[in-house]
């Protein structure tokens, strides 16, 4: 790799920590379990990995193999996250394993080079995890 590419990679990462930052802010602020950190390193380990194939191979079907073990992966990790109370009959932890699985996708965009959809991504995922805190909201 040239250092050319290394410095770009630097840039996707810090802006990747700061969309995945954003993303678990709400999170954070509101005393959940997942916050800052965790949605920033979903974002950044999107990003890193989907820069890195995307670079190193011609084909496009190793890029997208790839991602798809992104996708695959951080859905086993948010199948981690959701758990059932069998004594209150209610589950947990969906909108957290939803948010995670989708900053992931913010991540791959990042790493693809599609920044305004990752930036749209990010917005609109803050905008359904600061929902709840809305005094209108049902």
């Amino acid at each position: 790799m040239d250092l050319s590419f290394e410095l770009i990679l630097v840039g996707k990462l810090l802006f990747s920590l700061l969309l995945g930052g954003l993303i678990g802010l709400d999170r954070e602020k509101h005393g959940m379990d997942a916050g800052i950190r965790t949605y920033a390193a979903v974002c950044i380990g999107a990003t890193i990995f989907t820069s890195i194939a995307a670079h190193m191979a011609d084909d496009i079907s190793a890029v997208s193999r790839i991602i798809a073990n992104i996708i695959t992966g951080v859905g086993f990790l948010c199948a981690g996250i959701i758990y059932r109370n069998n004594d209150t009959d209610t589950s947990h932890g969906l909108t957290t394993a939803a948010t995670v699985w989708c900053t992931a996708g913010v991540g791959v965009a990042v790493g693809m080079n599609m920044f305004v959809i990752a930036i749209a991504s990010a917005l609109a995922i803050y905008f359904l995890l600061s929902l709840q805190n809305q005094k209108w909201y049902v």
